[in-house]
C-alpha cells in the first residue's frame, strides 16, 4: 500500500511538474506579447476642446468622444463610492484580481447555468484598466490571462488612486460621453460635484452596458440597475439605508444636453472659431486636444445685433409678401407623427411650427407642433390663433407688389404649416412668420483691441449655415468711400478742399466709363465733406483721379480691405468685393485715431494642462507684476502696434462721418443722441446690396443687406433706406448698456469756422457755417479753387449750375475766378 501510494504521489508530482512546466511556457509565452503599460503614466485621453464667451459662459464644445478629464482628488467620494459598489467592492483590497469575486462569479455562474441569465463577471477594475488601455475586447483565453498578468504589473507600478483615476475618465458610458465628468454633463448636464445619490448610481450603472440601460428605451431596465447599485452603495457602508430609500424613489431624471452652441445666437460665431482652430492647430488639436478657448464674443452684443439684424431683415421680407407655407401635411391619418419630424429654427426659439386646422375670414386657428419625448409624440395638442390683423402683411404676393386678398382665406388652408411668434399678453394668439429669403450679415468690435464682439451671419444657423459676416464676397459699394477721403486727407487735402462734382467720362481699354450719382443729379463744386456726407460718386472718381488710384489702393491694402487691389478708377466706388469683418476692421482703425488693429474672435488658448498657447493681447505692461506697491509709477501698457493712419487725419474723416449721420445719407436713421456717432452708407449697382459701416468712440459696428444670389432690393434698398436703421436698432439696444462719449479732438488740431458749401473761412453769424478741423499749417482756402475742372466744364458754366462758386464770386474771393 505504500508502494502503491508513493507510485501515485511520484505520477502526482509527476504530473504536476509536467503542467506548471506546460503553464509557465505557456504564461512565458504570453507575457513576450503583452503592451508596455508604462504607458498609463503618460496617458492623454482624447478630451473635448470647450469654447466659452468672454464673460465664461460655455459656448459649444468639440469632440469625438465628449469627455473631460478629472484628476481623482477633484471626483467626489459618492461618486467613487458608487462606482466602487457596482463594478468592485473589494478594489483597495485585491492585487490586481480578486480571487473571492472569481470563485464567487464561478459558483453563481454554475448555479445559474440552463437559467438564461446573463453570466456573471468577476473583472476587477484593475483589470478593465488593462483591457480598455492595452488590450483588445476579444472574449478569448489568452486576452483574459494576459489581462491578469497585466493587472498585477499595473498594481505594482500606481497607485490605487491612480487606477481608478484612470479608470473613471476612460470608460464608455453611451451616448458618445467617455469619462465621468463628460457623463455627468451629456445625461444631467450638471457637473459630478451637483450629482445626487440616484443620478450618481445611474451613471455607474452604465458601463456594464450602456444600450442595456438607456434611460429612455429601457427605462425600466435603467430604473432597476441604478437601484441595485443604491442598494450595494447602503450594504457598502457608503450611504445610510434611509439615503438609500429616499434616492430609489425618484425618478431618474435625465436630462440630455443638446449639441450645438449653448448660448443663444453663437453659432455662427463658434463655427468660425471652429474653423480657425483647425486651420492654426489641426483637426486632432480642436478634436482630441482639450484646449480650452476664451473668445472675444459679448453674449449681451451678440443678441443685440442678432436681434436687430433679424428684425431688419424680417421687415424688408414682409414688405415683399407672402412666400408660402414651409410644408403642407395632410390631414388625414397619423398627421401629428410627419409634423413633429419636422425641424424648425433652434436658433429662433421665438418661432414655433404651427399648423393650420382652419380658416376664416377673421382668423386661422392653429396647433403647435407636438413634443416628442423618448420617441413617442406628444398626445397634448396646444392650439390658438393669428387674428387677421396680424398677418396683413401676407395678403401680397411674393414680389410685394400686389394684394392677392383681402382675407385669411385666400393665403392659407388647412393642412399648412407655417412659422408663428406668441404675442406678449395676447394669450394663444400669434403673428404669422416666415424665414426671410433676403440676407445679410453684421459684426460688431472693440476698435481699441480689434476685439470682435458680436457676429451674426445670416438671419438663422438653421436655415443656411453659410457666414455672411467671415464668407460672402460682397462690393461695398460707398462705404468704401472714406478711405478715399482719408488717403486725400492723409496727403495734403482737407475737409474744406472743394472738387468738381459733374459728369466725368473715364476711358480705359477703347471703353468709356461715365459713372452717375445716385439719384442722377450733380452738385457742381462741393467740399469733401459735402461729397462723403451725400456720397458723391463723380467727385469721388476726380478726387482719387486727382491723387491716383495707387494711392488708393496702398491706402485699402494697409488697412485690410483687400489683400491686393487693382488701382482702377471703378475700384474708388467700392467695386472691389470683400467681407463684413474687413470693412469693420478697417472703420476701426479710423475710429482708434489710426492705430494698426488685427480683428480676433479668439482671446486666448489653454492646453489641456493649462499652460496658454495663445493670447491675443500683443502689448507689454511694465510694472504689472510688482508684489507690492513701493510708491512706484502706475503700470502702462506699451502700444507697439503701427500708426497707419494720421491722428489727426483720423479725426477728420471722423468728423466728416458725422455729419453722414446727421445731415447727409444716413440723417434721421440712427436714433441714438446721446453721443457721438459715424458712419457711411453704401448702395452698389442697382441696389443688389445695402451697407452701413458706423462707430462711436468705443464700439464699431458694420453690416449688408442682400440677396445670396445677388439681386436688386428694389425701391428703398440702399445703405441708407435698409442698412442704416439696423445699425441704428443695435446702437440704440447697445447705448442703453454702455456709457456715453465724445470723439477726441487731437492736440494740436485746428477748429474753424468754413462756410459748409465753399468750404472758405465763415464769420460770425454766416448761414451754413460749421466747424471744421484742420492740421497745423492748413486752413480754408483764401480763394475759390476747384479741383478736377478742366475744359469739359468752363468756369462761366459753374457759376450758372453751382450755387457754391456763385457765392464765393459774390463774397469777393478771386483765386479761379
Amino acid at each position: 500500500m505504500i508502494r502503491l501510494l508513493g507510485y501515485f504521489f511520484g505520477l502526482a508530482c509527476i504530473a504536476f511538474f509536467a503542467v506548471a512546466a506546460v503553464v509557465a511556457v505557456y504564461l512565458g509565452g504570453v507575457s513576450r506579447d503583452l503592451p508596455n503599460y508604462e504607458v498609463l503614466a503618460s496617458y492623454e485621453p482624447p478630451v473635448a476642446t470647450r469654447v466659452h464667451a468672454g464673460n465664461g459662459a460655455l459656448m459649444a464644445e468639440y469632440a469625438r468622444e465628449k469627455r473631460l478629464f478629472l484628476p481623482i482628488q477633484a471626483i467626489p467620494d459618492r461618486v467613487k463610492a458608487a462606482f466602487l459598489s457596482a463594478e468592485d467592492k473589494n478594489f483597495y483590497n485585491h492585487p490586481g484580481v480578486d480571487f473571492w469575486g472569481l470563485a464567487r462569479a464561478v459558483v453563481n455562474n454554475v448555479q445559474n447555468i440552463g437559467s438564461g441569465r446573463r453570466p456573471e463577471g468577476a473583472s476587477t477594475i484593475t483589470q478593465q484598466v488593462a483591457k480598455n488601455f492595452l488590450l483588445s475586447a476579444d472574449q478569448t483565453i489568452d486576452r483574459k490571462v494576459k489581462e491578469a498578468i497585466l493587472s498585477f504589473r499595473i498594481e505594482q507600478t500606481y497607485s490605487k488612486d491612480k487606477i481608478l483615476e484612470l479608470y473613471l475618465n476612460e470608460i464608455f458610458f453611451g451616448m458618445n460621453a467617455y469619462g465621468i465628468a463628460g457623463a455627468s454633463l451629456t445625461y444631467f448636464d450638471k457637473s459630478v460635484t451637483e450629482l445626487t445619490i440616484a443620478e450618481t448610481a445611474y451613471l455607474a450603472s452604465l458601463p456594464k452596458g450602456p444600450a442595456n440601460y438607456h434611460p429612455f428605451r429601457h427605462e425600466q431596465a435603467a430604473l432597476e440597475r441604478r437601484n441595485w447599485v443604491i442598494d450595494r452603495m447602503a450594504e457598502n457602508g457608503y450611504i445610510t439605508l434611509s439615503d438609500a430609500a429616499e434616492a430609489k424613489k425618484q425618478p431618474l431624471g435625465v436630462k440630455v444636453r443638446r449639441g450645438g452652441s449653448s448660448l443663444l445666437a453663437t453659432d455662427f460665431f463658434s463655427e468660425e472659431v471652429r474653423r480657425q482652430i483647425i486651420e492654426k492647430y489641426g483637426d486632432k488639436a480642436l478634436y482630441e486636444g482639450g484646449l480650452s478657448v476664451r473668445t472675444s464674443l459679448d453674449p449681451q452684443m451678440q443678441i443685440m445685433a442678432r436681434n436687430a439684424l433679424q428684425r431688419g431683415l424680417v421687415e424688408y421680407d414682409q414688405r415683399r409678401g407672402f412666400h408660402g407655407p414651409v410644408s403642407t401635411i395632410s390631414m388625414a391619418g397619423d398627421w401629428a407623427s410627419d409634423f413633429a419630424k419636422m425641424v424648425p429654427l433652434r436658433d429662433v426659439p421665438e418661432w414655433k411650427l404651427a399648423m393650420v386646422n382652419g380658416v376664416s375670414a377673421a382668423r386661422v386657428d392653429i396647433v403647435l407642433q407636438p413634443q416628442t419625448v423618448a420617441g413617442k409624440v406628444d398626445e397634448t395638442r396646444k392650439t390658438g390663433q393669428i387674428p387677421a390683423g396680424e398677418m396683413k402683411w401676407a395678403f401680397r404676393d411674393a414680389k410685394g407688389a400686389r394684394k392677392t386678398s383681402t382675407t385669411p382665406e385666400g393665403v392659407l388652408k388647412a393642412g399648412d404649416v407655417v412659422y408663428v411668434e406668441p404675442i406678449e399678453g395676447r394669450d394663444a394668439t400669434y403673428r404669422l412668420r416666415q424665414p426671410p429669403k433676403v440676407q445679410g450679415g453684421m459684426v460688431v468690435m472693440d476698435p481699441h483691441t480689434g476685439r470682435v464682439l458680436a457676429m451674426v451671419g445670416g438671419f438663422s444657423y438653421g436655415q443656411s449655415e453659410f457666414n455672411r459676416a467671415t464668407q460672402a464676397m460682397r462690393q461695398p459699394g460707398s462705404s468704401f468711400k472714406p478711405l478715399v477721403y482719408a488717403a486725400a486727407l492723409d496727403n495734403g487735402y482737407t475737409p474744406a478742399s472743394v472738387i468738381l462734382d459733374a459728369p466725368i467720362e473715364v476711358v480705359s481699354g477703347g471703353q468709356v466709363w461715365s459713372p452717375d450719382n445716385y439719384g442722377g443729379d450733380s452738385g457742381g463744386p462741393s467740399t469733401l465733406r459735402l461729397g462723403i456726407e451725400k456720397s458723391r460718386n463723380q467727385m469721388t472718381v476726380r478726387l482719387a483721379q486727382d491723387m491716383g488710384m495707387e494711392l488708393v489702393a496702398e491706402y485699402a491694402e494697409r488697412f485690410g480691405i483687400y489683400d491686393k487691389m487693382a488701382p482702377l478708377l471703378s475700384m474708388s466706388l467700392g467695386s472691389g468685393e470683400t467681407t463684413v469683418l474687413r470693412m469693420v476692421s478697417a472703420y476701426a482703425v479710423i475710429a482708434n485715431g489710426g492705430k494698426q488693429i488685427k480683428p480676433t474672435l479668439v482671446d486666448r488658448i489653454q492646453d489641456r494642462y493649462g499652460k496658454t498657447i495663445f493670447r491675443h493681447e500683443e502689448r507689454a505692461c511694465e510694472g504689472c507684476n510688482f508684489n507690492s506697491w513701493a510708491n512706484q509709477d502706475e503700470p502702462t501698457l506699451i502700444d507697439n502696434r503701427e500708426q497707419v493712419l494720421d491722428p489727426m487725419t483720423a479725426y477728420q474723416i471722423t468728423s466728416m462721418m458725422e455729419g453722414v449721420v446727421t445731415r447727409g445719407t444716413a440723417a434721421g436713421k440712427i436714433p441714438v443722441k446721446d453721443r457721438d456717432v459715424a458712419g457711411k452708407t453704401g448702395t452698389t449697382n442697382d441696389e443688389k446690396d445695402a451697407w452701413f459701416v458706423g462707430f462711436t468712440p468705443d464700439l464699431v459696428a458694420g453690416l449688408y443687406v442682400g440677396f445670396d444670389t445677388p439681386a436688386p432690393l428694389g425701391r428703398a434698398g440702399t445703405g441708407g433706406g435698409l442698412a442704416a436703421p439696423i445699425f441704428g436698432d443695435f446702437l440704440a439696444q447697445a447705448a442703453a448698456v454702455t456709457p456715453p462719449s465724445k470723439f477726441l479732438v487731437p492736440n494740436g488740431m485746428q477748429l474753424i469756422p468754413v462756410n459748409r458749401k465753399t468750404g472758405m473761412f465763415a464769420n460770425e453769424g454766416e448761414p451754413d457755417t460749421i466747424i471744421e478741423a484742420f492740421k497745423p499749417g492748413t486752413g480754408p482756402a483764401d480763394s475759390f479753387s476747384v479741383i478736377g475742372m478742366d475744359q469739359q466744364m468752363p468756369p462761366e458754366e459753374i457759376l450758372k449750375t453751382s450755387p457754391q462758386a456763385q457765392q464765393a464770386v459774390t463774397s469777393g474771393a478771386g483765386g479761379l475766378f
